[in-house]
């Protein structure tokens, strides 16, 4: 299938066609030429029009400067041949100058442009009229400032294209963000909760025909913590959820507990008022997975989470004595999550392992609030 002939790129609309609009005035000085003259007027007049099309076609091209440089030398030959006015024509190469982006291209052709639009005038400057000289003027210092102006416009319209692109690139970034943190919240606060609730489930079925009300209230404890998960997950739903330090606390010892894991709190146990509820929440929850983590894989039987206040901040100890991690292990999405939150809060993690169990350090600095009702 043949394709349609384009006579200017689409994405120029119709600015292109009322350019053409300017034409009729070379056609009038040329319908008033004879002989050689005519002949030479009409074949560059379309040689003109043939590379006004083309600098369109070819703009951020090795060519453009060709056909640019071409159309320059066609205004030249119009205005020395057919008339003077014809030096009116240099709008249309003043436009395409300031299409330069490179400043030695554009310094270089405005350069070469002055000079050719003063050649006409040059050679007939005694055959000019003290008012025609003074009509001539201020145009010629138009077409010789018109080029920066262009430039500036177009390379605002850039600038902000690219400002464009850069806040659609920040919308994508803060959509994927959005889906992580949404990631990393379900598997921190669901993921310690829904452990627990498989620790007690299998609790009930040991004790269901040992203790059978030891089991019914292990089961209304189910009950109650997937009830609880239901409004972390509604809460997941709308922002994320804030969980102090002490209540991480107790609901670390309540899943040891659960797990028959013996845990040993110590240092400085509060009160973290001082301490900001975002810094809190993100501490919390690498407290919870880090506890998860000893619930699910270490098969410890002893746990330590110590707390402490250092110079510049606090520092989370949780240790067991369990079989620690292999070197082939590669850190799981939980740890990955800590490490993540933690750099939201300017935190850092340590972690050593080794026969004799696993330590995770984590700290992170702490901010203290102004007061409050200032001098």
């Amino acid at each position: 299938m043949l394709q349609r002939l384009e006579l200017f790129p689409k994405r120029y609309g119709i600015y292109p066609y009322i350019w053409m609009i300017y034409l009729a005035m070379p056609i009038y000085y040329l319908w008033k030429a004879h002989g050689l003259d005519l002949y030479i007027g009409v074949t560059v007049f379309i040689l003109f029009i043939l590379t006004y099309r083309q600098l369109y076609m070819t703009s951020g091209t090795s060519t453009f400067s060709y056909w640019l440089g071409l159309q320059m030398a066609a205004v030249l030959v119009l205005s020395l041949v057919i008339d003077p006015n014809m030096f009116f024509l240099g709008f249309f190469s003043a436009n395409f100058i300031g299409w330069y982006t490179d400043r030695r291209m554009f310094r270089r052709f405005l350069l070469l442009f002055a000079i050719v639009q003063t050649i006409p005038i040059a050679v007939n400057i005694k055959e000019l009229t003290a008012e025609q000289l003074l009509f001539f003027t201020p145009f010629y210092l138009i077409m010789l400032i018109s080029p920066y102006g262009i430039r500036t416009m177009l390379d605002r319209q850039q600038l902000e294209a690219k400002l464009d692109e850069a806040n659609q690139h920040i919308k994508e970034l803060i959509k994927r963000e959005e889906r992580m943190r949404i990631a990393r919240d379900l598997h921190d606060t669901m993921g310690h909760t829904l452990s627990l609730i498989t620790l007690k489930s299998e609790l009930v079925t040991k004790l269901i025909t040992k203790n059978p009300e030891r089991a019914i209230q292990e089961a209304r404890e189910i009950e109650r913590t997937s009830r609880a998960a239901l409004r972390e997950v509604r809460q997941l739903v709308s922002d994320m959820r804030a969980i102090s330090i002490a209540e991480a606390l107790a609901d670390a010892q309540e899943m040891l507990k659960s797990a028959d894991i013996e845990l040993q709190i110590t240092g400085d146990l509060g009160p973290y008022g001082d301490v900001p509820d975002l810094t809190q929440n993100m501490a919390s929850l690498c407290m919870l997975e880090a506890v998860t983590n000893v619930v699910k894989h270490s098969g410890a039987s002893q746990s330590l989470i110590h707390l402490e206040r250092t110079h510049d901040g606090v520092q989370i100890t949780v240790r067991d004595n369990g079989h620690g991690m292999t070197s082939t292990e590669r850190p799981g999405n939980g740890l990955k999550g800590m490490s993540e939150r933690l750099g939201l809060i300017d935190g850092s993690l340590r972690i050593t392992s080794d026969a004799g169990g696993t330590n995770l350090v984590f700290s992170f600095p702490l901010i203290a609030s102004e007061p409050q009702g200032g001098v």
